[in-house]
């Protein structure tokens, strides 16, 4: 494996092809080093990124959130997670979200990694974070409805990770950086 970085691509154009609230897909037209000429198309987020946050109830047991995903129209289980506000920290996300979501705060953050999600085409980068030493506080969210709270013990891992329920692939690298930083 070669230690110097590939030149990357000049960027010849950009234009927006469209908006959303959350997204601008840009449409790119690059030449790469051997004199190539692509168009790409990629997705700008917005915002300022995003947290996830696996928080530890004890030592023994970590809380998952049932919320609807739009995406797969289903249920899914998963950990805390939003995007980070203007104006705010990573981890001043991460505590908000935890708050309005499973309705604690944690006193101790530990963050694992970022993480992007298909960089071929999306830019949005979320910090993953492991929270311990939680403390009962409720902030009002922008869920439409109740998230359920489920206590899920660490010893058993592996059956969550083979519910068909818990696939967010986010959620799955943060439960894997989670084992990986566990005691």
């Amino acid at each position: 494996m070669s230690n110097t970085s590939p030149t990357l691509p000049t960027i010849l154009n950009k234009s927006v092809a469209a908006c959303s609230r959350f997204f601008k897909i840009e449409t790119l037209q690059l030449k790469f080093s051997n004199g190539e000429e692509r168009e790409f198309e990629r997705m700008k987020s917005s915002t300022q990124g995003a947290v996830l946050v696996v928080p530890f109830y004890d030592d023994e047991t970590i809380l998952l959130i049932r919320e609807y995903a739009a995406g797969t129209h289903s249920y899914e289980l998963g950990f805390p997670k939003g995007l980070i506000d203007p104006g705010e920290t990573p981890i001043q996300a991460a505590n908000r979200e935890l708050k309005e979501e499973v309705g604690f705060g944690a006193k101790d953050f530990t963050e694992l990694r970022k993480v992007v999600m298909a960089p071929s085409y999306f830019s949005s980068e979320m910090t993953l974070f492991m929270a311990k030493d939680l403390y009962p506080e409720r902030l009002i969210g922008d869920e439409p409805e109740p998230l359920e709270v489920i206590k899920w013990p660490i010893s058993k891992v592996d059956e969550l990770l083979n519910r068909d329920d818990f696939q967010e692939a986010r959620c799955i690298s943060a439960l894997l950086w989670v084992m990986k930083n566990y005691r």
